[in-house]
């Protein structure tokens, strides 16, 4: 390879046009090393090894500030580039031949006169919600210290420990033998170099015998499980020690994003299993965990004294709530909101939260 390479030498080799380098580092995404004594871009080794990265991260359909995440993580390196876009681009060929193959067998029904039923039909298509929003993860979802810590002292002195719907591998103990279960091949790939081994499972089937760990946790998980209550029941049975991040749905509702904006989340937690069931489930006690003004993580109530954060798309796309409720709750939740801020009438309505640090939003910490 030459020491560095012309824009128009790379945007062949890439399959790329000229403009679209030109787009990528006006916007910051991939700015070249040096110009040429002409005042050409020109692009070294490193500058390709990013493109690469970028186009990959793309063409799997990434959206371009998503994208600059991914590539400006400083705790990922080029090896761990290649083993998560790998991951992705096997899930997505696997995706792929499960669909050609659904439909070679719906092809052959047919030809016998053999209608399928809409389950059949769509169940092919039916992505996880995780392997939707999962993408955004590495942008604003990290672990927040003082909820870690809560959550590690709950842990006691359990050695090994098994994290249930564990994504991005947020609040694993490093100082523990963590064995991780996540079912969304999206959100495995996501996970950094050097983190716990990770086992495709669901939380109502966990392959483990009984009592195999000293402490089971679940973080932040438990309201995507298709049953929570016989998840939590495995917890139970593969551990003796269980710690688990959820929420009091009743509580939740007076948090003013709901109470005010998004009143479709209470059809969200319609149906299903109160606190008190979650909790006996485990057999143990459930313990507020206040929310810190300031928040590392991400997550749907962190923002409650940063309201202007709910404006950004970036911060609703790696949130749940956002993805379940639909686009259009969404727009009008978001219009609502910025016109209140606007306006002064959220400060208003609010502005006894100035004066706290922490807020008990209706998050639990269940322990057994």
């Amino acid at each position: 390879m030459e020491e560095h390479l012309t824009v128009g030498h790379v945007a062949e080799l890439a399959g790329v046009t000229v403009r679209t380098l030109h787009h990528y580092d006006e916007i910051g995404l991939l700015q070249p090393s040096t110009r040429t004594p002409a005042g050409y871009r020109a692009y070294s080794a490193g500058d390709v090894e990013r493109l690469r990265e970028v186009l990959a991260y793309r063409r799997l359909g990434f959206g371009l500030r998503e994208i600059a995440d991914l590539v400006d993580d400083p705790t990922t390196d080029a090896v761990a580039h290649l083993r998560r876009l790998r991951g992705l681009l096997v899930d997505q060929r696997d995706r792929a031949a499960a669909m050609v193959t659904a439909i070679d067998r719906e092809l052959e029904a047919r030809a016998m006169g053999i209608r399928t039923t809409p389950e059949e039909q769509l169940r092919v298509f039916g992505a996880q919600l995780y392997d939707t929003i999962g993408a955004a993860y590495p942008a604003t979802r990290r672990t927040e210290p003082r909820i870690a810590a809560r959550i590690w002292a709950a842990l006691g002195d359990a050695r090994t420990v098994l994290n249930v719907g564990a994504g991005t591998g947020s609040y694993e103990p490093a100082d523990r033998d963590v064995t991780a279960v996540e079912p969304s091949a999206v959100m495995r790939a996501l996970r950094p170099a050097g983190a716990a081994p990770c086992v495709a499972a669901a939380a109502d089937s966990l392959p483990f015998e009984d009592q195999s760990f000293d402490a089971a946790m679940a973080v932040s998980t438990v309201h995507h499980w298709p049953d929570p209550i016989a998840g939590l029941r495995e917890l139970r049975r593969v551990a003796r020690r269980v710690v688990v991040f959820t929420y009091d749905a009743a509580s939740h509702q007076r948090f003013w994003l709901n109470r005010d904006y998004l009143p479709e989340f209470a059809g969200l937690v319609v149906g299903g299993p109160a606190l008190a069931d979650l909790t006996r489930a485990i057999g143990g006690r459930a313990e507020p965990l206040p929310v810190p003004w300031d928040c590392a993580d991400g997550f749907f109530e962190a923002y409650w004294r940063r309201p202007e954060a709910y404006l950004d798309e970036h911060v609703r796309r790696a949130v749940s709530v956002w993805t379940r409720v639909g686009p259009e709750a969404e727009q009008r939740a978001v219009r609502k909101l910025r016109a209140d801020l606007s306006s002064g009438v959220w400060a208003e309505r609010n502005g006894e939260l100035a004066d706290l640090d922490a807020a008990d939003l209706g998050l639990r910490l269940l322990v057994a």
